[in-house]
């Protein structure tokens, strides 16, 4: 991806991806000028691993898709994924199903999307958001 021009879209999910995995593709995402759509589904990515693709959000300019689902990303990655959102002007789509993001993580995320304005899809479904997290969402 570091050299490819022609990619747009891009799945790797599985049970072997990890924090490291996770990493080195992100920092190469912070180069790469073609890729719209990126999906890590049902791997081992936790706090680590989003924190490194915050990072991306921050640089990346054409990712408009970014699905992170049945990982194992917490209030850690949800807090530094939210940070990115504040400032992140081309993702529409946060995918973050069935992770462990609770209702910390998702006032963290509510905070994030009074500032942004492109974002108009974040599944956050099967987290345990629970009423407080639920009430953050609901007024932001």
């Amino acid at each position: 991806l570091e050299h490819n021009t022609t990619l747009t879209a891009l799945n790797v999910g599985g049970k072997n991806i990890s924090d490291e995995g996770a990493a080195k593709l992100a920092t190469v995402l912070e180069r790469n000028a073609t890729l719209t759509t990126l999906a890590f589904r049902g791997g081992q990515i936790g706090d680590e691993g989003a924190a490194k693709f915050a990072t991306t959000l921050e640089h990346n300019i054409t990712l408009t898709t970014l699905h992170l689902e049945s990982n194992n990303i917490g209030f850690e990655g949800a807090k530094k994924l939210a940070n990115a959102l504040e400032h992140n002007t081309t993702l529409t789509a946060l995918d973050l199903w069935r992770n462990k993001i609770l209702s910390e993580g998702a006032a963290k995320l509510a905070i994030a999307l009074e500032q942004n304005t492109t974002l108009t899809k974040l599944d956050l479904g099967c987290n345990n958001i629970g009423a407080e997290g639920a009430a953050k969402l609901a007024t932001a």
